[in-house]
């Protein structure tokens, strides 16, 4: 399947101190984000994920509440450009820090955005065919390996013109995970790293209430 996100996750402080302490899933206020953020939709429970799989399919919710931090992945968040996230999910936020997360290993794009008190601090979004879609604000500390040439995504002895970015953005949505979050999908788990099947997720099928019109 390949490593795939789209995730929002929004925090009191630090989500990825939030889920090294392996939280206790509240089910109750899981379920009522989830009506709070799509009050057009119904629910139907199928059961529990975690963490290693965060890209639902487009009639899926997967999504979690725990102390500090709640963790949502649906079709929404799978945007080219993080700063057009509809309003109402970084209002959700309160004023605390949201963080979308969304990249697809198949077309190597990666995208991250990250709000705090609602206002944008960073976002970017790139992929080798369109190149740097969306670059707002300073870049992250994690990010400078990457944009130094420290990453590279080509031996420096190959051709220069063998890949379009200076490193790919897989690799950048990896370390993304690990900074932010304190997790990885993809090679093996560093030692002070969770295991992202160590946080469940509940999921639910997706249902829009068909509306008829009698007169």
């Amino acid at each position: 399947m390949g490593a795939k996100t789209w995730m929002l996750v929004l925090a009191d402080a630090d989500a990825r101190e939030a889920l090294a302490a392996r939280p206790q899933l509240d089910r109750e206020a899981t379920q009522t984000l989830a009506h709070a953020l799509f009050p057009d939709e119904q629910f139907e429970p199928i059961g529990d994920g975690d963490l290693s799989c965060t890209c639902p399919p487009n009639k899926e919710l997967h999504i979690g509440c725990f102390p500090g931090v709640s963790i949502v992945a649906a079709k929404e968040f799978g945007i080219d450009y993080p700063s057009k996230l509809p309003q109402r999910f970084i209002a959700a936020g309160g004023g605390g820090t949201v963080t979308l997360h969304a990249m697809h290993s198949v077309v190597d794009w990666f995208a991250y955005a990250v709000w705090t008190n609602g206002r944008l601090r960073r976002s970017l979004s790139l992929s080798p065919d369109s190149g740097v879609m969306e670059d707002i604000g300073p870049r992250w500390p994690f990010e400078e390996p990457y944009w130094s040439g420290a990453r590279p995504a080509v031996d420096p002895d190959d051709e220069q013109d063998a890949y379009p970015l200076p490193f790919h953005p897989l690799d950048l949505g990896e370390e993304a995970l690990k900074a932010l979050f304190g997790y990885q999908l993809e090679g093996a788990i560093d030692p002070p790293l969770i295991e992202p099947e160590s946080i469940p997720l509940a999921r639910y099928k997706r249902i829009r209430p068909a509306w008829w019109k009698f007169w």
